[in-house]
């Protein structure tokens, strides 16, 4: 794995508003499933990811939007 792909691929998805709301949603329902969907936007962007990598890049953040969203989404993250 590429170490910046994470950061690449959190700027892209940020960059988008309706597809950070819907993971957003998704992590609030199903936080397993909003790393599994992460994951395969990386894979569709060419920024292939892991599970463990999402969650290290996530927990190193900060910003208090992405640590509400840690907080909140916290069983599966």
């Amino acid at each position: 794995m590429h170490a910046s792909n994470p950061a690449e691929l959190y700027a892209q998805i940020s960059a988008d508003h309706d597809l950070t709301q819907a993971l957003f949603r998704q992590a609030l329902q199903d936080p397993s499933g909003a790393i599994n969907r992460i994951i395969e936007l990386g894979q569709q962007f060419g920024l292939p990811v892991t599970s463990q990598e999402i969650r290290t890049y996530i927990s190193s953040l900060d910003d208090s939007v992405s640590k509400q969203w840690l907080v909140k989404a916290r069983g599966g993250l």
